[in-house]
């Protein structure tokens, strides 16, 4: 027996959940790291810090996420039924009371050799320890081949194929697999573009393997994933996952059975996990470098014994050899210093700057999650006539998202930009458009026209593809990681009070949107009777923040051309 196999044999089973992440949260997940914290030396005045070992309640943005899931899951199986409605007994449902009669009813519908088994459960793997179920199964030749049902997307439209000089040696890429909803029947398909995500080729792997456990396997190596917009399967080959899949479970395991030391980093994941209450005063209380760079520079650093911010603050050795290349090794040591000093940013150069103009509007978008953007909200200043009124409009709809109606809430939006544009031009005064962090108001930009193409007044890509990259849409969150170096990231909520920002509603947040939401369009029932809960109320809510955040950007931005020269430390002072 493999000694992988049968060290395995005394951890719990793990999921496909538990094969990514961050490794620190599997071991506080399994139970194997010890209950308290306290520093190198301990006594209260250095630093021991006591830890509870209960996480927090789950982060409401997780909840939602896994209740969109599940609404999409149900979305798909209806729309599968419905495609194999005309042939009895091709969609079968598992369903049961517990676990066991759910892989009971699995194994007997594989061995029905039924084509499409929906929701399966399948025999754990207590050799391999390793546990799990597929939304899908599809019978093929010899088995069976897992397909997964995700709320994001797999696929988009292809670019453009690039061509290729003759004699060049180069080949066109092979275009990705797919197969329709109908059919197992994969076919090249020119017309797409995968969007690869590592979990779900991971856990298409971990299926496989505990397909080829309960005998009812494929052999063809193939998995598939349904996705957000839910209109064919795209075929994976899991080869390269499978070749590395053995030595991830290894070492994973091991993790889960307290076999291997973890510690606490933080990363992207910390932000919703609920044994961050649990991390943070440990990072802190060690002055963690993880606190002020990110991924892979925190692993570059620990290379060359850079463990906390203060190495990191007195470094001043070569670039470690892995270093990113797209980040700055010098922002990151002024990041330790300004976090030692408690300075919020950093100036970079002598002279902040940032893009002004004669008519200048501010611009924030609001969507909900991935079923579109509701409400484009914008502030318009005049600075060639004081006497015009800085005034904010909103773009809405309060259709429940995915609505026809968003089409002329964004044609509306867009054609009140481009006017004020025109006529800016027309008065021989300058335009810009400001918003902060681009990428998702381009999305939305570029996703709505897409998607409402040949609508009334919807632009065409183009028109959104010349505007958008133009000197006249403005990011602001681009020009603040010029102008300075900010310790404690670059959000709009972090950045703006240090400009004197505040928001009015002391909940503001993206996140707390999406409860707002829920109830402004009638998903949710309000809260309570207090009238501020109600959809109109919750509408209300909506606007105001929106309003705030333009106003944020406008206040940002103004106070980087104006006072931030004086109020922020140049990083020679540090």
């Amino acid at each position: 027996m493999d000694d992988r196999v049968a060290v395995r044999r005394a951890r719990r089973l793990l999921s496909a959940r538990d094969l990514s992440g961050c490794d620190h949260r599997l071991a506080l997940d399994s139970g194997v790291v010890p209950d308290t914290f306290a520093s190198a030396e301990s006594s209260p005045e250095k630093g021991v810090v006591a830890l509870t070992a209960e996480p927090s309640a789950e982060d409401p943005s997780v909840t939602r996420r896994k209740e969109a899931a599940t609404a999409h899951r149900e979305t798909v199986a209806e729309m599968l039924e419905g495609l194999h409605s005309d042939q009895p007994g091709a969609v079968v449902r598992v369903a049961g009371a517990n676990g066991g009669d759910r892989v009971a009813a699995t194994m007997a519908a594989c061995a029905a050799d039924v084509a499409w088994i929906w929701n399966a459960s399948l025999p754990a793997d207590p050799d391999a320890g390793i546990r799990g179920g597929s939304e899908l199964l599809v019978r093929v030749a010899d088995g069976y081949v897992p397909v997964i049902v995700v709320n994001h997307r797999v696929t988009v439209p292809a670019p453009p194929a690039k061509k290729v000089a003759p004699g060049s040696g180069d080949t066109p890429a092979a275009p990705p697999v797919t197969s329709p909803l109908w059919s197992w029947s994969p076919t090249p398909d020119p017309t797409r573009a995968v969007r690869r995500h590592r979990r779900d080729l991971l856990r298409l792997a971990h299926l496989t393997r505990l397909l080829a456990h309960a005998g009812v396997g494929s052999t063809t190596g193939l998995g598939g994933s349904i996705g957000l917009d839910a209109d064919c399967i795209v075929v994976h080959d899991l080869t390269e996952t499978l070749a590395g899949y053995d030595d991830l479970l290894t070492r994973r395991g091991a993790i889960a059975a307290g076999e291997l030391t973890t510690g606490p980093s933080r990363v992207g994941e910390c932000r919703t996990c609920p044994w961050w209450v649990r991390c943070e005063p440990e990072l802190t209380a060690t002055r963690d470098v993880s606190l002020v760079v990110n991924g892979s520079q925190v692993d570059a650093l620990r290379t060359v014994g850079v463990l906390t911010i203060d190495d990191l603050a007195a470094f001043d050795g070569p670039v470690p050899s892995d270093w990113p290349g797209r980040a700055d090794l010098a922002d990151a040591v002024t990041s330790a210093r300004a976090w030692l000093a408690g300075v919020p940013l950093i100036r970079r150069i002598e002279e902040p700057v940032v893009a002004r103009a004669d008519v200048e509007v501010d611009v924030d978008m609001e969507s909900y999650g991935e079923d579109g953007a509701y409400l484009w909200g914008t502030l318009l200043t005049d600075r060639t006539d004081p006497a015009r009124e800085v005034l904010y409009r909103p773009f809405v709809t309060w259709d429940p998202l995915p609505t026809d109606d968003e089409a002329r809430s964004f044609a509306e939006f867009w054609a009140w930009l481009m006017d004020e544009r025109a006529a800016a031009h027309e008065a021989g005064h300058t335009f810009a458009a400001y918003c902060y962090s681009q990428a998702a108001e381009n999305r939305w930009l570029l996703g709505s026209a897409r998607r409402f193409a040949g609508r009334p007044g919807v632009p065409a890509i183009g028109e959104i593809e010349q505007f958008i990259g133009s000197p006249e849409w403005v990011d602001v969150y681009e020009a603040v990681g010029t102008n300075f170096v900010c310790p404690h990231g670059k959000g709009l909520k972090k950045i703006a009070p240090v400009a004197g920002f505040s928001w009015r509603d002391p909940e503001a947040g993206g996140e707390a949107s999406m409860d707002w939401y829920r109830v402004a369009v009638g998903r949710d029932d309000p809260a309570g009777p207090d009238p501020t809960d109600s959809a109109e109320g919750q509408r209300a809510r909506l606007l105001r923040y929106n309003e705030d955040d333009v106003w944020a950007t406008k206040v940002l931005r103004e106070w980087i051309d104006t006072a931030a020269k004086d109020a922020i430390p140049h990083r020679s002072a540090l």
